[in-house]
């Protein structure tokens, strides 16, 4: 291969562009097997997936790599696209397309950390309230702070319109 051939494009290192991670690298790889499996549903998720990282890599004024938060981040958005898509096509009547949708969602989820359980979740609402809570007691004021307290401590692990519930009902 001429060493043009093996340059990263427009003079940026590779370490800047196309340097994918763990999370990028087994999303290719199971691409290649359902590929090899025939698996249409896995094929266009994991295509539709790997599209969107690529797309967010490339966005704003330099392409860059991503972070495994990153890429996560990504992921999460597209799981989320599904889902509210997947009630749009519910609501109208294409029962065909809402499960389509539902189905991607579902496979793509896989992919997710490990979300949090109610309990777990709630634990970590009590523990960041009182964090909160140590110089005043808690109102309605507080509810931003704890609100992103607990986002950064679950780490994406549980979805912030939940978060928000929890709080808004602890501080209620």
């Amino acid at each position: 291969m001429s060493e043009i051939a093996k340059a990263a494009p427009f003079g940026q290192s590779e370490a800047s562009v196309g340097a994918a991670g763990p999370m990028m690298k087994r999303l290719k790889a199971d691409l290649v097997t359902a590929m090899k499996a025939g698996d249409d549903l896995a094929k266009s998720s994991l295509r539709m997936a790997i599209a969107a990282m690529q797309n967010a890599e490339v966005a704003g004024e330099s392409a860059r790599a991503l972070t495994e938060d990153e890429q996560i981040a990504v992921l999460r958005r597209e799981v989320k696209t599904r889902r509210e898509s997947a009630e749009t096509y519910q609501g109208a009547g294409r029962q065909e397309l809402a499960d389509k949708e539902t189905a991607e969602a579902d496979f793509l989820s896989k992919y997710l950390p490990q979300a949090l359980t109610d309990d777990q979740l709630a634990a970590l609402v009590d523990e960041k309230a009182a964090v909160v809570a140590v110089d005043h007691p808690l109102t309605m004021k507080d509810m931003g702070q704890v609100v992103r307290a607990v986002n950064e401590a679950a780490a994406g692990r549980a979805d912030g319109a939940r978060v928000a519930a929890l709080v808004k009902a602890k501080l209620s």
